[in-house]
């Protein structure tokens, strides 16, 4: 009986000592890379065929630590991503500089996938549209002369 009711004790004792415990509730950690873009958009309006096609998205890391850039991925081919290799400290600013093969005309909507060690937004699609237009060809005036049907 003497070890029953010291059991019981103990038992007792070690609901209380577990009872007074404070649990802190799960929460996201703030600490870590964030990426933020000033534009995620960029409109190119209209580019002349073979004309520039290279725009820059800026961007900061907000965050309280180094912020690193996996490979940006394009669309397709004919857009091409530059980003910085180094990480990009707190605070700092950097730029992705993309360019766009200007050779064809028409209409164009291309993609970037930016990844990186953000916490929250790790994974940024910017976007690039625009059209490229051919250059209109300019008609000389034709005189008479040349209107008239060749005779033998």
């Amino acid at each position: 009986m003497k070890k029953l009711i010291i059991a019981f004790g103990l038992f007792l004792s070690t609901a209380f000592i577990l009872d007074a415990q404070e649990v802190k509730p799960l929460t996201t950690s703030t600490n870590g890379p964030e990426i933020s873009f000033t534009e995620l958009v960029h409109d190119y309006g209209n580019v002349k065929l073979n004309g520039d096609g290279t725009c820059e998205f800026e961007f900061t890391n907000t965050g309280n630590e180094p912020l690193i850039l996996s490979r940006p991925k394009s669309s397709c081919g004919c857009t091409v991503p530059t980003w910085p290799n180094q990480p990009i400290l707190p605070g700092e600013k950097e730029k992705i500089k993309v360019t766009y093969n200007t050779s064809k005309a028409g209409a164009f909507n291309k993609t970037i996938t930016v990844t990186s060690n953000a916490k929250v937004n790790n994974n940024i699609v910017l976007r690039i549209k625009g059209t490229v237009v051919a250059p209109t060809e300019e008609a000389l005036p034709l005189k008479k002369n040349d209107l008239a049907p060749a005779t033998k």
